[in-house]
């Protein structure tokens, strides 16, 4: 089954809060004929929207094939949080690295962030970047390990945006009252995500870029020259991006033994007008420390958009089941509140949740895998992607040679393997382990 259409209609976004917000963007024609580039790019989310507007500003020629709409897979569905650092605290990167390397990955994330919030600044993009993430937590040993980890940005990193919070502070942040306490982080912050691939699909456009939706690819032929195939095209170019995430399907089984598609979900309240105020005293972005974590914010009309729970096989379960119970966990109060749109999307995560950066065939790259941690991480990537198609390969380099391990037994045993698992983990949170 092709994770590609089995929860979705060709062609159409999913009924989600997102979609029915989505700002004006034209529908581009699918790929017919024979054509040549010197960039093609497989997926038309964060990573391969951003490598196609750097590409095109640096004056290549560049062909962006999707198989939906631009931002139709995770890029379009997320939680919209625009995180620091990377998807793993510092210290462990440290352990992990080296001091010298982790702190070029903390200065990457770094980079990421603002690299969002000047894109939208420098295109008029049709979103914008709002600042703000608390992160809450559950026991007094997550609090006592949160404050830690702010006292060590500040110590070692000089990153001093992070506010440790007790359970008094939290309380006025997230008036919940479940949890213990935590911190609120000024210098992440929250986006509409499928409005800001709209806004990087026109900024590649005006480029040069050109845009094929409605364009499955049904294989990539590497080579000195590869040649990309689709349903109805064929493209010959000098580099390929893999830009699919957890889209990929058998397009590289070298990436796929890496990067291992799954599946979360977010549903979207009645827009609570003052209520709102029980859910968030200020407009910021939230998530906790469950493993199978609970995300949340509010939408510009004052909706509660609250995403949670995972699913790891082909078909979408029903999502408000999924979600509803943990988000009522948080917020007892509003079980009589009404769930306006309720939708999934397929993600993708690694071994060690850092992203996967690969040169996978002659002349064909890949960055995917950011674990739940990609708004931010993604749309760096696609900068990253288009150095190195250029020449200046040092800061792949350095993303690639992380040693990502491959899941046991590669794609053939990567699903059940992980399902036993996250099964543990998320029994793990029901007990309160």
């Amino acid at each position: 089954m092709n994770l590609l259409f089995a929860n979705d209609r060709r062609g159409e976004y999913p009924q989600s809060y997102y979609a029915a917000t989505l700002a004006p963007i034209e529908r581009f024609p699918a790929l017919r004929g024979e054509v040549t580039a010197d960039v093609c790019i497989v997926g038309a989310g964060f990573t391969g929207l951003s490598a196609a507007l750097h590409l095109a500003e640096a004056g290549l020629s560049v062909i962006v094939l999707e198989a939906h709409r631009v931002g139709f897979g995770a890029s379009g569905r997320n939680g919209g949080q625009v995180g620091s650092g990377q998807r793993l605290e510092q210290d462990a990167l440290e352990r992990m690295y080296g001091l010298d390397t982790a702190r070029h990955l903390w200065a990457l994330a770094e980079e990421s962030k603002a690299l969002v919030r000047d894109l939208i600044w420098a295109h008029d993009m049709p979103c914008t970047f709002k600042p703000g993430i608390a992160h809450a937590c559950w026991t007094d040993g997550e609090v006592r390990h949160s404050h830690a980890q702010a006292e060590k940005l500040a110590r070692d990193y000089g990153y001093d945006q992070i506010e440790p919070l007790d359970a008094a502070g939290l309380a006025a942040i997230i008036p919940s009252g479940v949890y213990k306490g935590g911190d609120i982080d000024r210098g992440a912050g929250h986006i509409h995500p499928l409005n800001f691939t709209v806004g990087l699909a026109r900024a590649a456009t005006a480029k040069g870029a050109r845009i094929c939706e409605g364009s499955v690819v049904t294989r990539v032929v590497p080579g000195s020259r590869p040649v990309v195939e689709t349903e109805a095209g064929r493209i010959s170019c000098g580099h390929v991006v893999l830009a699919c995430n957890g889209y990929l399907g058998g397009l590289d089984r070298q990436v796929a033994a890496r990067v291992m598609p799954i599946n979360n979900f977010v549903i979207a309240t009645e827009p609570l007008g003052e209520r709102a105020a029980e859910v968030l005293g200020q407009d910021v972005a939230a998530h906790d420390t469950k493993f199978v974590v609970n995300y949340w914010r509010l939408s510009e009309d004052k909706r509660l958009l609250f995403g949670g729970g995972e699913s790891y096989g082909y078909r979408f379960p029903d999502v408000i089941k999924a979600v509803r119970p943990p988000m009522l966990k948080v917020y007892p109060d509003l079980a009589d509140v009404r769930i306006d749109y309720a939708w999934g999307g397929t993600l993708a995560i690694t071994m060690n949740r850092m992203p996967c950066f690969l040169r996978p065939a002659e002349n064909v790259l890949s960055a995917s895998g950011y674990s739940g941690h990609g708004v931010a991480l993604a749309t760096l990537a696609g900068k990253i992607l288009s150095e190195a198609i250029r020449g200046q390969a040092g800061r792949f380099d350095v993303l690639s040679g992380l040693n990502l391990p491959r899941f046991p037994g590669g794609p053939a045993m990567r699903w059940p393997m992980l399902v036993l698992a996250m099964t543990w983990f998320s029994l793990r949170d029901r007990l309160g382990i």
